[in-house]
């Protein structure tokens, strides 16, 4: 899709407001500019932004109950995917949204945001490990092999949880694979941006 077509998209589809699509514009453009110097996005993907990155990211919101006083950590959320897509349409005061980034850099990037268009979230900058991770959902985009984050989830998160997880090519076999003797049941959802990428949706099971 073109910016024009992800833009109606993200309106008609998954109702943002003007307002919202006024800050994914400033958004996209600090992140271009802050991209000269800084490794935020591949430089290939500089001219599809809206389709490579924002909109992948907006997919999610169809598996997030917003309107719930629940909160949501996004895992090495690096440039703001999907952590500030999401906290962008969020409208409710109680619903937390959290960013994990251990790089100082794109945390310098993500505070600027964060001033620039006035939206909430809670950055954390350091490294997952150091906090017990307390959210309702996980969310994880370009982030760290599946196996290694079915261990986290595990591990360092509270219980119950859902874990919404962005992956490219991996095959479904190795998806079983990588579920295998882990307290999850899983579903595979088709990704609207690429047709051979999934969005893993799974949840903790007793």
């Amino acid at each position: 899709m073109n910016e024009l077509s992800v833009k109606n998209y993200l309106s008609e589809q998954l109702n943002f407001s003007p307002n919202d699509i006024q800050k994914l514009e400033i958004f996209k453009n600090e992140l271009l500019s802050f991209n000269l110097k800084y490794n935020l996005i591949s430089k290939k993907s500089e001219k599809d932004v809206w389709h490579r990155h924002i909109l992948d990211s907006a997919q999610l919101i169809n598996f997030i109950d917003f309107k719930s006083d629940l909160s949501l950590s996004d895992l090495g959320t690096g440039g703001g995917f999907p952590g500030i897509i999401l906290a962008i349409f969020n409208k409710n005061s109680k619903f937390h949204v959290k960013l994990y980034e251990k790089s100082k850099i794109k945390c310098k990037f993500l505070s600027s945001i964060k001033q620039k268009i006035s939206i909430e979230f809670s950055l954390y900058e350091n490294d997952y490990q150091s906090h017990k991770i307390e959210s309702s959902y996980i969310v994880c985009r370009a982030f760290k092999k599946l196996p290694k984050i079915l261990e986290i989830s595990r591990e360092k998160a509270s219980k119950p949880h859902k874990l919404i997880i962005l992956k490219g090519k991996d095959t479904q076999e190795k998806i079983k694979s990588a579920f295998k003797g882990h307290n999850h049941k899983y579903r595979l959802i088709n990704s609207i941006t690429d047709k051979e990428s999934k969005i893993i949706i799974a949840e903790t099971v007793k």
